[in-house]
């Protein structure tokens, strides 16, 4: 009986059916491996039958996908090799022409019906390598917003008031993030939850970010502190010492 009720338990948490999760699987099966371009044409093609898309999406081989039926894809979007997406009832809504690099994870993870739990993710976002983004309080992200590899943005947390208690056993709290438009986060940072992120902002290599940031920061640290303002003459006037490089991708978008 224990044993039944977990794999029910489970396949609850993969998919929204056990029709819908037979052939999420067997499309995954037979496509969800084979690499190259015809890889990604058959699987552009075949996982609009399983996920909600605007146009036909870039999806690289091995990438994982949980409970597929409450993504939604907008145009353009490319989500490179080991993604994987695990989009509980409030889903993963990711916005047109935005990169998802090879590792990374995007988990809402809603298993104690969070009334905020989901993954917004606006147009023309750059998520780096091996970035995690956890949802269980809701993680908004505007336009435009750019993360490095290894960053991660965590909208819950654990409670450990008691010690007698295992932490595991004393529940989390999930207030959720939110970061608005045009905003980098450099290599390593993490964002924890509670906060936002004001439009414009860029957030130095390795901060931990605890508490809002406004608009147009320059951050640091850890804690992460605004050590400037982007909109200030001594910013504005600063030139960049090294060559700036424009390439073809920034064309094609």
């Amino acid at each position: 009986m224990r044993n039944l009720s977990q794999l029910t338990y489970y396949l609850h948490h993969q998919s929204t059916s056990l029709p819908r999760y037979v052939l999420e699987q067997t499309l995954f099966a037979l496509i969800g491996g084979l690499p190259g371009v015809v890889g990604l044409g058959l699987r552009g093609l075949a996982y609009k039958l399983i996920l909600k898309s605007q146009g036909i999406p870039a999806i690289e081989y091995g990438v994982r996908l949980a409970q597929p039926a409450n993504i939604r894809l907008g145009r353009g979007v490319y989500l490179d090799h080991g993604v994987y997406l695990h989009a509980c009832p409030k889903g993963i809504q990711v916005g047109d022409g935005t990169v998802i690099m090879h590792g990374s994870v995007l988990h809402v993870f809603n298993f104690r019906d969070l009334p905020h739990a989901g993954i917004s993710i606006g147009s023309k976002c750059f998520i780096g390598e091996l970035n995690v983004i956890r949802g269980q309080g809701g993680v908004t992200l505007g336009n435009y917003v750019y993360t490095g590899p290894l960053v991660q943005i965590l909208a819950v947390n654990h409670v450990f008031d008691d010690p007698n208690v295992p932490i595991m056993e004393q529940g989390i709290t999930a207030r959720g993030i939110s970061i608005e438009d045009d905003v980098w986060l450099a290599s390593g940072v993490i964002v924890l939850d509670g906060v936002h992120i004001g439009r414009g902002s860029v957030v130095g290599a390795g901060a931990v970010v605890i508490e809002d940031l406004p608009s147009y920061s320059i951050a640091v640290g850890s804690p992460a502190r605004a050590v400037r303002d982007r909109r200030e003459a001594q910013a504005i006037k600063q030139k960049v010492a090294a060559q700036v490089h424009f390439g073809e991708l920034e064309r094609i978008r």
